[in-house]
């Protein structure tokens, strides 16, 4: 696949999986758009890749108007999108009985409606050109619960219906959809888990099964991108292998 004929935007491209996918799509020359809240950390991946097309905006996904003015500067600037990558999100897990309802809201507005916000900002514009492909950050936890991480699960349980959904609601539009679910992966995810005990075992977690590099989860992000058009490649789960769950 010519990836330099591919305009890719990715929301929650500041760190971890966002930044290690855009490094790699710049290797590649597709041409970016990068959003994420700290446009500090996109301006460095455009700083590191001076001879590639990269364009960075700061944006908040559970702002629907940010969102869409992401979409609508990479298609005034490149003339369309045809890849979206939904891949922010945060995990503070803890256990229901503690009632932390200001971490589950941000999770339903982050994991969910910045999911949806995404896809409502681009998908008219792909359902008119019949051609595109969404593809999702989802995770493990979205395919099995495990205590202490309910409402995380939840999301990424909601996230599969909605990326199904819209599969199935667009295949005649030539539409892709793609979910990637990692298994443990050392990103700044670690960071959003508030409660230390938490915080501490998922840390031990990732370093005891030799967890993945955020790189390594790009990697089937790009496979998925550079699929034939009429391959779509609906599910990616991406484990260390000594993951067992």
């Amino acid at each position: 696949m010519n990836f330099e004929n591919k305009v890719v935007v990715i929301m929650g491209a500041s760190s971890g999986i966002g930044a290690a996918t855009a490094q790699l799509l710049a290797a590649d020359h597709a041409k970016l758009v990068l959003a994420a809240r700290r446009l500090d950390r996109l301006d460095e991946i455009k700083t590191a890749n001076p001879n590639e097309a990269i364009l960075t905006m700061r944006a908040d996904v559970t702002k629907f108007d940010e969102v869409k003015a992401v979409i609508d500067t990479a298609i005034k600037q490149y003339g369309r999108v045809d890849v979206l990558y939904n891949n922010a999100g945060i995990m503070p897990t803890n256990p229901l009985i503690a009632g932390k309802r200001d971490e589950w809201q941000n999770m339903l507005q982050i994991n969910i409606m910045g999911v949806l916000n995404g896809i409502a900002a681009v998908l008219p514009s792909m359902a008119a050109r019949k051609s595109g492909h969404i593809i999702t950050t989802d995770s493990v936890a979205g395919h099995v619960v495990t205590p202490d991480s309910a409402v995380y699960s939840g999301t990424k349980y909601a996230v599969r219906a909605i990326m199904d959904g819209l599969r199935q609601e667009q295949a005649e539009n030539n539409i892709k959809t793609t979910i990637v679910s990692p298994g443990s992966t050392g990103t700044e995810l670690f960071n959003s888990i508030t409660d230390a005990d938490q915080k501490q075992f998922a840390e031990d977690f990732f370093k005891n099964i030799h967890g993945l590099e955020p790189k390594q989860i790009a990697q089937a992000v790009e496979f998925a991108i550079g699929t034939e058009a009429n391959m779509s490649v609906s599910e990616v789960i991406v484990r260390p292998t000594r993951q067992s769950l």
